[in-house]
């Protein structure tokens, strides 16, 4: 096998495999700070509304962003990671959304008189999973208890599974009022979709692909996984090839955590079939090199996006976002999560819903909105907060922009995480001084490292015995 070599790219990021083979561990993605492992068992309804209370306090607060979780699927796919209940019984749906219905009016009233909604996220599962009269009847119910801008103004966006749905289908989904749609790829190639339980043509993909865009879709994203079984440098070739080919607006390549002991499904994967190492960095480094190459601009982490499309003009502007659902552009817009398992994050608050359908359906059924944990940010957690968002999404950070309790310096204030970040300086991949951080283009794919530097809970005392394996490697 030959040996990866630093590929000078786009001036928006730099492979360098002996440097990412170097630093490589296991670390948080950072779509939320603290992150979900660190949330409070017990987090009661009361602390939530107090939270809803200090959006309020705002006087002008922006808009919302809703996330509606639909966990099932008609099939298992077996690299899966998220809440989801595989069964073809649609009967399910049916009980599901009654439930759903009674949990939007509960937070709706909540948020009587702040409730303009700018950004809507249906994710799952497979939210096509609903039939189109269910979706209909979802939307009209939520636009009943918020106030959603125009499709002129929003962000409405709905995952796709292509194996689901009909071009048609594509088309009613945009009349429904969805502008933004993202469609799960993964690997086009036969033998590592068998592999996974995820057989898949391009044709039947394609063929969504050019329906969301005939039906003017603002945004089309795919999603694309390396370090899958049976996949090799030579197989990802022809994939990016007819990805390439379609062009969508943003593309998102995941590395494949192999993590059985926390994702029962992962268990059906043969570990013999997964690539090595050495092969995930050749896989990585060739899909960066054919991306950008392409005129797509790195976002950060696993995103891409072409020029003219908003999450590259947002970078620019300032104004990209990280949450829950990875990159946005609606940068601190309070999010209400609805669902099994959903994470709000309000009025510096994080709430989880119960991730048990049987335990939701009994919160509600009590009159109580489903919070089973979550936590209230301290002045700290802000702080930090913002320090690793402006890292993640713009790869600097200006000490002006900080407001440090007690007035402390910036320097003074982090001085054991500046410590912690000398030797990635020492190594090339960022610059500290007085006015703050820059990370230099060798070091934006690994922004996962630096960013845990100013992580406290990592670096808090933990008690003894060993420390369970929460977190994916940074590459």
């Amino acid at each position: 096998m030959s040996t990866p070599k630093v590929i000078p790219l786009t001036p928006s990021v730099e492979f360098d495999a002996a440097l990412v083979r170097k630093l490589n561990q296991m670390g948080p993605r950072y779509t939320s700070y603290p992150t979900a492992d660190r949330f409070i068992k017990g987090y009661a309804q009361q602390q939530y509304e107090e939270a809803v209370e200090r959006v309020r306090a705002r006087g002008t607060p922006s808009g919302l962003s809703l996330y509606i979780h639909i966990p099932f699927c008609e099939s298992l796919c077996y690299y899966c990671a998220c809440n989801k209940i595989i069964t073809q019984d649609h009967s399910k749906a049916v009980t599901y959304l009654d439930y759903l219905r009674r949990e939007i009016a509960m937070q709706a009233k909540l948020f009587t008189g702040i409730n303009q909604v700018d950004q809507l996220h249906f994710g799952g599962g497979t939210p096509t999973y609903l039939t189109d009269e269910q979706m209909e009847d979802l939307l009209a119910y939520l636009r009943q208890h918020f106030a959603f801008v125009s499709d002129q103004e929003g962000e409405f966006s709905v995952e796709v599974d292509p194996r689901t749905v009909t071009p048609e289908r594509i088309h009613t989904l945009r009349r429904q009022g969805f502008n933004r749609i993202s469609l799960g790829i993964q690997d086009f190639d036969p033998e590592v979709q068998q592999a996974v339980n995820r057989i898949q043509p391009y044709e039947q993909t394609i063929a969504v692909l050019e329906a969301a865009r005939a039906a003017d879709f603002r945004s089309i994203s795919v999603d694309l996984i390396y370090g899958l079984p049976k996949q090799t440098v030579a197989s990802m070739g022809p994939t990016l090839d007819k990805v390439i080919g379609a062009r969508p607006d943003r593309i998102a390549i995941y590395n494949y955590a192999h993590m059985p002991h926390l994702f029962k499904a992962q268990r059906l994967i043969d570990a013999d079939l997964l690539p090595d190492g050495e092969t995930k960095l050749e896989m990585l480094g060739l899909c960066i090199a054919r991306l950008t190459a392409a005129g797509y601009v790195y976002i950060g982490m696993d995103h891409f996006a072409l020029p003219e499309d908003d999450l590259a003009r947002s970078q620019v502007d300032g104004e990209l976002h990280r949450n829950f659902q990875g990159y946005s552009t609606h940068a601190d817009a309070d999010m209400v999560a609805l669902g099994v398992s959903a994470i709000s994050d309000v009025g510096g608050s994080y709430a989880q819903n119960e991730k048990v359908l049987s335990a939701y359906y009994e919160r509600l059924d009590a009159g109580e909105l489903p919070i089973v944990r979550g936590i209230d940010l301290t002045e700290d957690d802000l702080l930090r907060r913002s320090v690793i968002g402006k890292l993640m999404c713009d790869f600097e950070l200006h000490y002006a922009d900080l407001t440090i309790p007690g007035g402390q310096a910036a320097a003074d204030y982090f001085a054991a995480d500046l410590a912690r970040l000398k030797p990635l300086e020492e190594q090339g991949l960022l610059t500290a001084d007085g006015d703050g951080v820059k990370v230099k283009m060798r070091g934006r794919l690994l922004i996962r490292n630096v960013c845990m530097a100013f992580d406290s809970y990592l670096h808090a005392p933990r008690e003894e015995g060993p420390s369970p394996i929460r977190y994916s490697r940074t590459i």
